[in-house]
């Protein structure tokens, strides 16, 4: 593999594309161990796929804003390192497949000449942060919540205290109460509001997805936006030092919260306040980027099919609260779109709108400040690029994960079913192509990327296993859950599992007995009416296995008969000494303290330092093979079982040394004695086990 050298200005960036350069290096080389390997290319960006011997790359694109600048340039590297697909994600991020995992620094410094980074796109950090597609534009909003996601995304970036969690960490801004970004159901979400004319948000910790989904608590009913950035951060160091580490099924905030409850965690969080650096973080969002809107002379066209062209404005159009404007919605077909129609739709916005767009957690794509005088010719020319579909947000827009098709977690295909549940509303039932009340939501296992627990209708990839020992794609069927705003939201009931060959008739069953019986009311609203088991009733004879056929045993969009398997892609393993690669990483961890105190960042010092420092605990424990679930487990059984013992000496006590970083402001002074303390940790650590060794 040959040394990769970058041309990136930014030196923090050209550092950080170089390094991953190398350890990818060091990793092929047999010397990095795989599972640290993992966790520094998850970190940017870098996933392993179910293909072997190829990855796929997330792009992370704050709240969903991209230029057409970003977007030309996102195309170029899709077709230069990929295979010019392009996927829109339910995080408002866009991923390629297919890429060579040694290709991957040259293609990240690529995208960074347009500002766009792979950076915390996956991994145990604090993932992209999502908002609602309007903000900016919504005529109901108090204000935008662009500046302040933007101001999120850039403080928590490379941020230490975020970069090696125990799982990812997800943040969402909803505009308005109707609550768009979902807060209820991420680790932290933000809902706007003004309060005696202060900007600010209502606070929502501790949501999630998964196979045990948990609806989030109210922090604040309302908190000042100048206090949002420190809040995060003592969240995080909360969840980073208490969260669990050893079992990636307990790993996240929302399990944290069950444990010690809200109270517990606000008693943690007040414990963490000393060490946090700012007490308020003002946000400039007058000096957020106003829109820029091409000027251009109005085209006379005709529009053949006048009736489609109703049809279109009808659903695709969405007001804003800009005089004159409005925003064109258009519906990506499972969030898949080619670079040919990306570039064309760049070149388009940046001629006729404001060269920016946005694109939405139901994976698709928002054109903003488009002039109301100028849409025949929009239709006309998104016509060309198939992106004239009707429906967008409607029950005919289906969300679906990729699945089985690239991702190593799929247990059925999401993306196959997704399709045809989409014929068939297109088919048989042409009036929900109106119809904003009934979401539809797919994923491939329980994980949720397709978020189909909160869907009014979801369905969840699984298999059944027959009395002769067959096994068959299935689905779970999933009612009831739903969006109520301002927080507040309902997580849908499993009522049956069936084959996934059944799943169109399914469908058809539910639609109908809810045209028949919905009298008028709110999808949601008739769910509760009717309850889980008249559901369960009426769906039961399509859980029958006794009578299925050979195609009930070929998943859709498949010709070969299905094996429940979980992709391999990740890169073969390699035998290192784990030990060993811990204490090195502390030494990294010195390296960048001593650094960030060069750059006069004293509580990124310290954060390196307590880590370094934790890292080293961890190495000793690792030897004597003692779990290490949480740092606050770390700290306390190395001091237990090294320090009380008498085996490794320390004035005062390990614990008390490491939580110095609570009872100390972030100052100079401290940070430069902190890191002396780092040193004299890993010092005494690794000569402990020097002479372990030598005994051995």
């Amino acid at each position: 593999m040959k040394s990769f050298r970058t041309e990136i200005e930014n030196p923090i960036v050209e550092k950080d594309i170089i390094e991953l350069e190398r350890k990818i290096r060091q990793f092929k080389e047999g010397n990095a161990d795989e599972e640290k390997f993992r966790s520094l290319r998850l970190a940017r960006g870098v996933y392993g796929q179910r293909q072997q011997g190829v990855q796929m790359v997330r792009i992370k694109l704050p709240y969903g804003k991209v230029t057409s600048n970003q977007l030309l340039r996102i195309a170029d590297v899709a077709d230069e390192y990929s295979t010019g697909r392009l996927h829109i994600t339910t995080r408002q991020d866009i991923q390629i497949h297919y890429v060579d995992l040694e290709r991957t620094p040259e293609l990240w410094a690529q995208l960074e000449r347009d500002e766009v980074t792979l950076r915390e796109a996956c991994g145990n950090t604090v993932r992209n942060v999502t908002a609602s597609e309007t903000a900016g534009i919504d005529p109901d909003e108090p204000f935008d919540v662009s500046p302040y996601a933007q101001a999120v995304f850039e403080y928590f970036l490379r941020n230490p205290i975020g970069q090696e969690m125990g799982r990812k960490f997800k943040v969402s801004f909803s505009g308005t109460d109707s609550d768009t970004g979902l807060s209820y159901m991420h680790d932290l979400g933000f809902i706007a509001k003004i309060v005696d004319g202060i900007r600010g948000f209502k606070v929502m910790l501790g949501g999630g997805l998964g196979s045990q989904p948990r609806h989030a608590d109210e922090l604040y009913n309302f908190l000042a936006a100048d206090k949002i950035i420190p809040l995060m951060e003592g969240v995080i160091r909360v969840f980073d030092r208490y969260g669990e580490r050893k079992s990636r099924a307990k790993a996240r905030m929302k399990f944290l919260l069950k444990d010690i409850g809200l109270d517990g965690f606000k008693a943690l969080l007040k414990a963490e306040q000393k060490a946090i650096p700012m007490r308020s973080y003002p946000i400039d969002f007058e000096s957020y980027p106003k829109p820029l809107v091409a000027n251009f002379q109005v085209r006379d066209v005709e529009i053949k099919d006048k009736k489609a062209f109703e049809r279109w404005k009808s659903t695709n159009i969405i007001p804003q609260k800009q005089e004159g404007f409005v925003a064109i919605g258009i519906k990506v077909l499972l969030g898949d779109f080619y670079t040919d129609k990306a570039r064309k739709l760049a070149q388009l916005v940046q001629e006729y709108a404001s060269s920016e767009i946005r694109l939405s957690l139901r994976q698709n794509i928002l054109i903003p400040f488009v002039r109301e005088d100028v849409l025949p010719f929009f239709y006309q020319e998104l016509l060309k690029l198939g992106f004239a579909e009707a429906g967008y947000n409607k029950a005919l827009d289906i969300t679906a994960c990729p699945g089985t098709d690239t991702c190593n977690l799929g247990i059925a295909s999401s993306t196959g079913i997704a399709e045809e549940l989409e014929g068939v509303i297109a088919r048989e039932y042409p009036q929900y192509v109106h119809n904003p009340d009934v979401v539809i939501k797919i994923s491939g296992c329980m994980n949720a990327c397709g978020q189909h627990n909160m869907a009014h209708i979801g369905f969840q990839g699984m298999s059944i296993r027959t009395k002769d020992k067959l096994v068959a794609p299935a689905l779970q069927v999933l009612l009831g859950g739903g969006n109520h705003g301002n927080g507040k939201g309902t997580f849908a009931d499993k009522v049956v599992k069936i084959p996934s060959k059944r799943g169109p008739e399914a469908l058809r069953l539910i639609l109908n007995d809810f045209e028949a019986n919905g009298n008028g009311k709110k999808f949601e609203e008739y769910y509760v009416e009717r309850g889980e088991r008249y559901f369960y009733d009426f769906l039961k004879h399509l859980s029958n296995i006794d009578n299925l056929t050979q195609d009930d045993f070929i998943d859709w969009g498949n010709t070969e008969k299905y094996k429940k398997e979980i992709g391999i892609g990740e890169c073969a393993g390699v035998i290192v000494d784990l030990v060993a690669t811990l204490f090195f990483e502390s030494q990294e961890k010195i390296e960048r303290a001593e650094e960030a105190i060069e750059e006069a960042k004293w509580a990124a010092s310290i954060y390196y330092s307590y880590q370094s420092m934790v890292n080293s605990a961890k190495a000793l424990l690792t030897a004597e093979k003692t779990k290490t679930n949480t740092h606050a487990s770390i700290i306390k059984d190395f001091n237990r079982l090294f320090v009380e013992n008498g085996k490794i000496i320390f004035e005062g006590g390990f614990e008390n040394l490491v939580l110095q970083l609570n009872g100390n402001l972030p100052s100079e002074s401290f940070a430069k004695s902190y890191l002396e303390d780092a040193k004299l940790v890993l010092a005494k650590l690794e000569g402990h086990r020097k002479l372990e060794l030598a005994h051995v």
